[in-house]
């Protein structure tokens, strides 16, 4: 697991996990990926999306990504993961660019084991910051 590599980021990433109907946890995933990376951006958002599905004791297979592309409710670079049998939550994501390339926000039920997914997200060769909403 990698050190904070931006505060700032950490403590809004940190917000987002605030108490509310679920407990919930989080990882920021630093990339060098561009604006102009859209393509890898998408296949980043997909990989990491199994891993924590995986994590948190579902099958990857049986989740999707919905964008909501038309859902007012979300932004441009807001995706969630959910199940494919009653769009149970998963997973849900932010993409930032920030200075020029990318870090993707991920949080997720609290329930999913935190060390194993950061683990296995390290060993893929990602910048990992792992963000605990209740410490």
């Amino acid at each position: 697991m990698s050190d904070i590599t931006d505060e700032d980021l950490y403590t809004r990433t940190k917000a987002l996990l605030e108490p509310g109907d679920i407990e919930l946890n989080g990882v920021i995933v630093h990339t060098e990926l561009t604006g102009d990376e859209e393509p890898q951006l998408h296949q980043l958002t997909l990989e990491v999306g199994e891993h924590i599905a995986e994590h948190a004791g579902f099958d990857p297979t049986d989740t999707y990504v919905y964008s909501g592309n038309d859902d007012t409710d979300f932004g441009v670079n807001q995706h969630q993961g959910r199940t494919l049998d009653d769009d149970e939550f998963v997973w849900e994501c932010q993409q930032l660019l920030r200075e020029g390339t990318h870090d993707v926000v991920f949080y997720y039920e609290a329930s999913a084991d935190q060390d194993a997914l950061v683990s296995v997200l390290d060993d893929d060769g990602h910048r990992v910051t792992s963000v605990l909403g209740e410490e």
